[in-house]
């Protein structure tokens, strides 16, 4: 199928029939792991049902995910590889957030992630005409809070105690102690004095 394009005289070098979903992932679990999980998060985590944390909770730790204490799990969390994802103590994952954990996702004690955050460990190389992945772990220190509809993008470490405000998209490590916005307008400044 042929689609006009803005300029006529260039032709695409994207060659998606060479991608290898292979290449650049380790899934990290058999595949009978990984569709039994997919079975239990459609019907337990995917649901706005508000199933019980702690029922939730054993099923994260069952297929292998290093979880503390006093958490709050909200309905419908999307968490792609329980047995690539740390979570510390006291911890608030809210709604619909989603946890796209290609590599290891380490998030701290005391850390917040607000509604509709995407965690995304998961990328592809867009200079490579086959578009092989491109893939990083994510960590999100203590005392951190990401706010809601916050992008973190994969190889991104948030620092100790900064705060994302609402909505920002982050490709590159955030230091600690910082107010950060990153989006129209950029914004940082020490959170506390």
């Amino acid at each position: 199928m042929k689609i006009a394009s803005s300029n006529t005289n260039f032709n695409s070098r994207v060659r998606l029939e060479g991608f290898n979903p292979s290449k650049g992932l380790s899934r990290g679990a058999s595949k009978f792991k990984e569709i039994s999980w997919y079975i239990i998060k459609v019907f337990f985590f995917l649901s706005a049902i508000p199933y019980p944390t702690n029922f939730k909770i054993f099923l994260l730790r069952l297929y292998g995910a290093e979880v503390g204490k006093n958490i709050t799990l909200k309905p419908r969390v999307n968490i792609h590889f329980p047995w690539k994802l740390k979570i510390g103590n006291n911890v608030w994952i809210g709604e619909e957030s989603f946890l796209l954990n290609f590599e290891e996702l380490t998030i701290g004690n005391n850390v917040c992630v607000s509604q509709r955050v995407f965690l995304c460990g998961g990328n592809h190389n867009f200079k490579d005409p086959t578009m092989p992945y491109r893939n990083g772990p994510i960590s999100l220190r203590d005392g951190c809070w990401v706010g809601a509809c916050c992008f973190i993008g994969p190889g991104v470490c948030i620092g100790e105690d900064t705060v994302l405000t609402v909505g920002s998209i982050v490709t590159s490590s955030v230091g600690p102690n910082l107010v950060y916005r990153k989006g129209n307008s950029d914004l940082m400044k020490v959170r506390w004095i």
